[in-house]
């Protein structure tokens, strides 16, 4: 620790540079932390998937309907103990960029199923009995400045209503539902699947996956082969996956997010290496002489390549606790764009081991050179 302050000084012998390369690391990590973030909130709730639930959907894709008459057939397959359905309504609130998740359901048929959505008996009850009813997730009512008993109007990009063709849909919010163990799937609405289907223009009497719950979750994979099985060579044929594969492939509709988020990173690095590389040999070719002096003074080549090392260092860590905790910082503020998400523990550890190899590679040539160092040439200026 002694030495501290000389390696300090040293860092910023020439503030502007050291600021400005300061600054691009920082903004690398910033990125780093807001894009594993999200990654990492996308996994995670994939993770939380139930074991004990299985989807069926058209083998042919997800948008492909199946008949609603499939619901008494699934049932009777051994090992369901509980069916339900739902169809993608493909909603949004004024602008085409506010999404609200929008599903419906049966709510008697629903709501058993999936014990993780929090929603009262009464809540439950007024839906069945309105039939523009809505329950709303309590983020998604924060968010707009809903309350219950607000009729909202909602547009779906997909299903127009029959009665004048348009794709206005109007809700009367009839209670609220949340999901504590996801925060993120509570930014939906839920209403009756009877007045969806009653109201819709075109394919009636279909849905689009049907919610399946296990009496016994090892049984999944024979219980999935068996359904498919009953409507193999039909006109809709079904491809039933567990729920954690069902959300797995609904994300990759939208690409690899894994490997765009790694691709991404991976090139704002690589271009960062060679910054940050090229900035520490340059400002350890301008002090040659200083190191040289320090070695005549006696300080070993150890302790003079040591100096160099824990000045890259310093700049790296330092950068990164202030891009990371920047990151930090910005989820709360972006919380309406982003859904909730959060720097999880493994981003910040994997985020200042990133900053260690980092330095570690740009100190390796100067440290390097300053080994290699010849007292008399380097006082000398060759």
């Amino acid at each position: 620790m002694k030495y501290f302050p000389l390696i300090w000084a040293t860092l910023w012998r020439k503030k502007a540079r050291t600021l400005l390369t300061l600054l691009s690391i920082i903004i690398a990590f910033f990125l780093f932390g807001m894009l594993q973030g999200v990654n990492s909130a996308i996994n995670h709730s994939v993770e939380l998937a139930n074991v004990d639930r299985l989807i069926s959907i058209n083998r042919v894709s997800l948008t492909e309907p199946l008949p609603m008459s499939y619901l008494s057939q699934i049932k009777s397959v051994p090992g369901v103990e509980a069916v339900a359905y739902s169809s993608w309504f493909g909603s949004y609130y004024q602008e085409p960029k506010q999404f609200v998740f929008g599903s419906p359901v049966d709510a008697e048929l629903y709501f058993p199923i999936v014990p993780e959505v929090k929603i009262s008996e009464e809540a439950i009850e007024k839906l069945q009995r309105t039939r523009t009813g809505a329950v709303v997730g309590i983020p998604l009512m924060e968010k707009y400045g809903w309350g219950v008993g607000d009729r909202i109007p909602i547009q779906s990009t997909i299903w127009t209503k029959a009665e004048d063709g348009t794709s206005n849909w109007e809700f009367d919010i009839v209670g609220t539902y949340d999901v504590p163990e996801n925060p993120n799937q509570a930014n939906g609405f839920y209403f009756n699947y009877e007045y969806f289907e009653e109201a819709r223009a075109f394919t009636k009497g279909t849905v689009g996956w049907y919610f399946l719950k296990l009496s016994d979750p090892s049984r999944a994979a024979e219980v999935a082969k068996a359904i498919d099985a009953r409507f193999a060579n039909s006109s809709a044929e079904t491809k039933t996956q567990s729920e954690k594969e069902f959300q797995q492939s609904f994300i990759k509709q939208f690409g690899d997010i894994n490997f765009i988020v790694n691709a991404i990173l991976g090139a704002v690095f690589f271009t960062l290496l060679f910054l940050t590389g090229n900035t520490m040999m340059q400002s350890v070719r301008e002090r040659i002489p200083e190191l040289a002096v320090l070695k005549t003074l006696g300080f070993s080549d150890g302790k003079v390549v040591s100096f160099v090392v824990i000045e890259a260092l310093m700049l790296c860590l330092l950068a990164a606790l202030i891009g990371l905790g920047l990151s930090a910082l910005a989820f709360p503020a972006l919380k309406g764009f982003i859904g909730e998400a959060s720097l999880q523990r493994e981003v910040i550890v994997t985020g200042i081991s990133a900053a260690i190899m980092l330095a570690l590679v740009i100190a390796l040539m100067p440290a390097s050179r300053a080994l290699r160092l010849s007292i008399v040439d380097a006082l000398a200026g060759r």
